[in-house]
């Protein structure tokens, strides 16, 4: 299972934002040429950016523009701003069968592992913020 592409698509427009927010009007037809998407894709992702508290969007084709320091922005509160993933991470299969013994007790054996894996990655996503991207970035461009 894959999480959603959501999580990258904003990372990608958010990194574009900051880098660009005093060089070019960055519109949803600027951003989706260097994501590579419809624009429509960007136009929902600023909107949840700009709910989240991360940009600010000037009506018509005014631009996109960072709302939040990108120091104060992690990883994590993107993942969490665009809805990579619902509730658990990993998705169960459904009626695992009660009458045999390895049906019965799945959930039991690995629920926990699987939320121990789930509750590491958010942790590491919560480790990195939007500047420690931008930083990386900059060097490369």
């Amino acid at each position: 299972m894959k999480i959603t592409s959501r999580l990258t698509v904003a990372v990608h427009t958010l990194l574009l934002v900051s880098v660009f927010e005093n060089k070019y009007k960055l519109t949803s037809d600027f951003i989706a040429s260097s994501v590579n998407v419809n624009p429509v894709v960007i136009r929902r992702t600023l909107q949840k950016l700009k709910a989240a508290g991360f940009v600010n969007i000037k009506p018509g084709s005014g631009g996109a523009a960072m709302a939040k320091d990108v120091d104060k922005i992690t990883l994590y509160d993107i993942y969490t701003a665009v809805d990579c993933v619902e509730g658990s991470l990993f998705n169960f299969h459904e009626n695992p069968n009660p009458d045999c013994p390895v049906g019965r007790n799945i959930h039991s054996v690995l629920d926990g592992y699987l939320h121990t894996a789930q509750t590491a990655m958010e942790d590491e996503l919560k480790s990195v913020t939007l500047g420690d991207l931008v930083r990386q970035l900059n060097k490369k461009i």
